[in-house]
């Protein structure tokens, strides 16, 4: 299968990213300034508690992000998966934070959360995105307790049972991951291209050379998974689109932390911020456990 986006998707990405990319609040640098890192790790407020920025919010709402796939009688674009996952895609490269997939699905449902002036969380499995920080909670969050996030840059709280997992929400999680992947492959090139030991670049040595190959590898490999369950909005399609873009997001975010060496593990750098969000991200609904079984009873199902 060929994918060709048409000049309204490349238009719809590209604003996406512009909007992201002027956004103090979506830079890496921006984020570390803001957020307080677990134990204290980094000079910031002194506050405990993260803080979305609801000005990036509503930028997001007025640009379309979360009313992409309501009707156009609705207020919506009218768009579809397809262009939902373009979106998702750049907002996972820029790392921005916020339940962004709860609030899109609830757009329609929950006044407000169209526009993005109302925030939403939502459980995910056994997980809930800042809880404190949303407006609105739908049902599934009860009991919800608070749990030590690796992401200094998405704080967490678990719920005691487990909420169905919406086959859209893992979709655009795996944009968001395919986004990650993607830029983390990008940061691991420039890197090698730049950094010199022994007089020559460091992408000149075959090991580094190899780990920045196989992370392209794994980026595209993800983006046709992705992009085919977009457009399928097959449940089987998405399990393996998601299971592809969470491997590619972080194996290829060690590997890039990998060709950055110890400078990866400063707070100066997103390699790392972008590991421990597609570690945060790989654990929404239920992990990769319920794609796994999804394929597995389809495999088993098609052999008999």
């Amino acid at each position: 299968m060929r994918f060709q986006l048409t000049d309204d998707q490349r238009a719809l990405r590209a604003a996406v990213r512009d909007v992201v990319g002027r956004s103090s609040a979506a830079g890496a640098w921006g984020l570390v300034a803001q957020f307080p890192a677990p134990l204290g790790g980094i000079a910031g407020t002194g506050d405990s508690k993260c803080r979305l920025d609801r000005d990036l919010w509503r930028a997001l709402g007025d640009l379309g992000l979360f009313s992409l796939r309501l009707p156009e009688a609705d207020g919506g674009a009218g768009l579809g998966l397809p262009e939902a996952v373009l979106v998702f895609e750049e907002v996972g490269s820029a790392l921005v934070p916020g339940p962004l997939v709860a609030t899109h699905l609830a757009a329609g449902v929950v006044p407000g959360a169209a526009t993005g002036e109302t925030v939403v969380a939502a459980a995910d499995g056994r997980l809930v995105e800042w809880l404190d920080e949303a407006d609105v909670v739908l049902p599934g969050a009860e009991g919800a307790v608070a749990l030590r996030s690796v992401d200094p840059l998405t704080p967490l709280h678990r719920v005691p049972a487990p909420a169905r997992t919406d086959p859209v929400a893992v979709l655009l999680t795996a944009a968001e991951q395919l986004g990650t992947a993607s830029r983390v492959c990008g940061l691991a090139v420039q890197h090698a291209r730049t950094r010199e030991q022994f007089g020559q670049p460091i992408g000149a040595f075959q090991a580094v050379k190899q780990l920045c190959a196989q992370s392209l590898v794994r980026v595209e490999v993800a983006r046709a998974a992705v992009y085919a369950a977009a457009v399928t909005g097959d449940p089987v399609d998405i399990a393996a689109a998601r299971l592809l873009a969470d491997e590619a997001a972080g194996r290829g975010a060690r590997d890039c932390l990998q060709v950055h060496g110890g400078m990866g593990f400063t707070w100066e750098s997103e390699v790392h911020l972008h590991l421990k969000r597609a570690w945060v991200r790989a654990r929404r609904g239920g992990g990769g456990t319920e794609s796994e079984e999804l394929l597995a009873a389809d495999l088993v199902g098609g052999a008999v």
